[in-house]
């Protein structure tokens, strides 16, 4: 950087102090401006990521089915099911990147208490590791997880609105009934073994949880429906995807993203949000470092004019106010990106819930992802739009003829 330049810019910094009151205005509507947009960023962030990680445990991060499984309906339960999921199982747990190989066993049907029946959407599951990984997503309200201790006879887990609808508590008898992959009714008593919530009430009235074997025993198979595949990080998804596809052919293989309609559709959303909050408060940004350049133009009118009389050129005056701008938008960057962090850092340890969304029964707590990134994105911007907003002023002012600035009142 030449000496002549490293003046202009100390120049220009100067005199940003020259009116402190109107600089702190500017800096401090500016640094509001930034950290709205890093805090309503930072919550869309933190919600993809939960979002993210409920598909995932939900499904796993990738999903292996057959083919038909996932083009076509099924004429009669388990038409396009897996065959010999044990040898499926080891060829997967052979990666040390798989932590757990999930089947799951989808069936439909009703349940009863001897009074009244509901229609039912069960799963077979594995005991065991079902809970380990859908986590908080799947919660125990009453009674014990399921077991496989056959001796003790079938049991069930069910929705927290079906056991209401039910009247039914851990201990309770019920009988499932469903339809075998032959066509035939076929009915099995169970025992409810604990009451569980997704969260989503509409899933709660026909939730029922069981063994993989009750479940295979219900439709008589031996068949799964789908492997939830998990993963130890999520980012190895596309690069596990492409390593496994030709050694399970020809089964087929999607990714918990392709599975995850609710997350692309609220992502979908919050990008259009958040981008036109972007927009809107980067035009008010432009808007107030523009009008607090104006002022101080008109205020150095006469100073612009003795500077071009004594050979400064139009050029290095706009440079020096657009270093002005600049350095306002910079700071007031700066300023709103601490101001998101200490947002960030209050809200984990203040325990504030957010209500529930639409068509779920629980909140979830208020925190935000705080994003270098996006820090980095948005100083940068502030600093581009007010340094350009700046320079646009003091090009139309520097026009003045020198003769006319000089006598400027």
């Amino acid at each position: 950087m030449s000496t002549s330049l490293i003046r202009w810019a100390s120049f220009a910094l100067r005199n940003t102090l020259r009116n402190r009151r109107r600089s702190l205005a500017t800096v401090t509507l500016t640094a509001l401006g930034s950290a709205a947009i890093l805090i309503g960023g930072g919550f869309a962030l933190y919600t993809y990521e939960s979002l993210q990680q409920a598909a995932a445990r939900d499904t796993g991060h990738l999903i292996v089915a057959t083919r038909d499984f996932f083009d076509r309906e099924e004429d009669t339960p388990m038409q396009f099911g897996i065959e010999h999921f044990d040898i499926l199982r080891d060829t997967l747990l052979a990666h040390r990147e798989v932590r757990y190989v999930l089947p799951r066993l989808n069936f439909s049907g009703l349940i009863s208490n001897g009074d009244k029946s509901v229609v039912m959407i069960g799963s077979g599951i594995d005991p065991q590791a079902e809970f380990s990984v859908r986590g908080p997503f799947l919660q125990l309200k009453s009674g014990k997880l399921l077991n496989e201790d056959s001796a003790k006879g079938p049991d069930v887990l069910i929705g927290a609105d079906l056991a209401k609808s039910l009247k039914a508590e851990p201990g309770s008898a019920l009988t499932l009934l469903g339809s075998t992959t032959g066509g035939a009714l076929n009915a099995i008593d169970v025992k409810v073994r604990g009451i569980v919530s997704s969260g989503v009430p509409d899933i709660d009235k026909r939730l029922v949880l069981t063994s993989l074997a009750t479940a295979q025993g219900l439709l008589v198979t031996d068949k799964v429906s789908s492997v939830g595949v998990y993963l130890a990080d999520m980012e190895q998804t596309a690069t596990m995807r492409a390593t496994l596809t030709p050694q399970l052919a020809p089964l087929a293989m999607k990714t918990w993203e392709e599975e995850a309609f609710f997350y692309k559709a609220v992502r979908g959303l919050y990008d259009r949000i958040f981008g036109g909050l972007g927009l809107v408060i980067g035009l008010i940004v432009v808007g107030v470092v523009a009008g607090a350049m104006a002022m101080a133009i008109v205020e150095r009118t006469r100073e612009i004019g003795t500077l071009r009389a004594m050979g400064t050129s139009p050029l290095q005056l706009v440079r020096a106010f657009a270093i002005e701008g600049a350095a306002l938008g910079a700071a007031g960057g700066l300023l709103g990106a601490l101001v998101a962090g200490g947002v960030t850092i209050a809200l984990m340890f203040a325990g504030l819930q957010m209500p529930p969304p639409p068509g779920r029964s629980v909140g979830y707590p208020l925190f935000i992802t705080f994003s270098p990134e996006l820090a980095v994105i948005t100083l940068a911007s502030v600093s581009l739009l007010a340094m350009l907003s700046a320079a646009v002023v003091a090009r139309i002012a520097v026009k003045k003829p020198i003769v006319e600035a000089l006598g400027h009142v």
